[in-house]
């Protein structure tokens, strides 16, 4: 019982994380299943088991809220899928010595991308609105897909960051469109690993945990999604993955470190994520002062270039001074 509940709050956690970022549900989930020891091919097939309902339930959510461009989850899930069966089928296919640190190691290496994207770049929002071309999202899906199932996570952290680095699409669009898309992605996961390992490899009551758990966390995360900031959400989930994953590399049989090695990499990697956690922290707020200064600088030159509207006098403009440079806006009563 104790497990289930450990396990529900991860899932409610993961998405919370997935459902704000488009991304990380499967990592963050994968990455607990392998600390408890599960076979890396049933913890993935776990936890896509679990992405069928959750995902289910955050398209919906984000279809509400208007964040799913259904051209775009119709051209990026379909390859997706076929890449997440294959992937399954592979993943099936190796020993758990050979597996557990291949797991491991892609799941690092998409800690180590969360971290460092969210860390020093945030969200780019540039070249917003032009078409996503088709070419580029089936050969997109093919890969997020593949990887998704391997890694027992990845269809978030591969195609989210593709499609924002595009420029085309509102970086809500994006999370809805990747978050919505996953459902076939983790229909196609599913189907590969019960074929391959048949029921008895799957741990059922253990994705009901996690269903549970990230049911509750879909509709609050798709509304989260206009309100959390990405760069601290991202920081702080990519270093716990980090750390969890090093450990078990480590403490595998490609590396078997001894304890000495063990706890001075956990302290550098401690004192690189607080502080990936502080700059994050303070980046978010310049970046809120820069909107605030670029509200403010854009009205200023609105009411210059109509002057009817509103005649300011020495105390407003020395008023409007003084809050573009504290990055703050006016009060809107003066």
């Amino acid at each position: 019982m104790k497990t289930l509940i450990v396990l529900a709050l991860a899932g409610l956690g993961a998405q919370l994380v997935d459902g704000s970022l488009g991304m990380a549900y499967g990592v963050t989930s994968t990455t607990l299943l392998l600390a408890f020891g599960t076979n890396p091919a049933a913890a993935s097939a776990t936890v896509h088991f679990a992405e069928i309902g959750t995902s289910l339930m955050s398209g919906v959510a984000h279809w509400k809220f208007g964040n799913v461009d259904w051209k775009v989850v119709a051209k990026v899930g379909v390859p997706g899928a076929v890449g997440a069966f294959v992937g399954a089928q592979v993943l099936s296919s190796l020993s758990t010595e050979v597996a557990a640190p291949v797991m491991s190691l892609i799941l690092l290496s998409l800690g180590i991308y969360l971290l460092v994207r969210f860390t020093l770049r945030g969200v780019d929002r540039r070249n917003i609105g032009k078409p996503v071309r088709k070419r580029f999202l089936g050969p997109l899906g093919l890969v997020a897909g593949f990887v998704d199932a391997t890694g027992g996570g990845g269809w978030g952290p591969v195609g989210t960051p593709a499609l924002l680095a595009s420029g085309r699409m509102e970086p809500r669009k994006v999370i809805g469109s990747i978050d919505t898309s996953e459902f076939l992605v983790a229909l196609a996961a599913s189907l590969g690993f019960l074929l391959a390992l048949g029921s008895q490899g799957i741990n059922f009551v253990w994705a009901l945990g996690l269903l549970a758990g990230g049911l509750v966390a879909a509709p609050i995360a798709a509304w989260l999604v206009h309100h959390v900031p990405p760069r601290m959400l991202g920081s702080l989930v990519g270093g716990m993955i980090i750390l969890t994953n090093t450990r078990t590399l480590l403490r595998s049989d490609w590396i078997d470190a001894p304890d000495a090695v063990r706890y001075s990499v956990y302290a550098v990697i401690y004192l690189i994520w607080a502080a990936a956690v502080v700059h994050s922290f303070r980046q978010y707020r310049r970046d809120r002062a820069q909107e605030s200064a670029d509200a403010l600088a854009a009205e200023a030159a609105r009411l210059a270039e109509q002057p009817e509207l509103h005649t300011p006098d020495a105390a407003d403009a020395a008023d409007l001074e003084r809050s573009l440079r504290a990055g703050r806006p006016a009060d809107p009563r003066d």
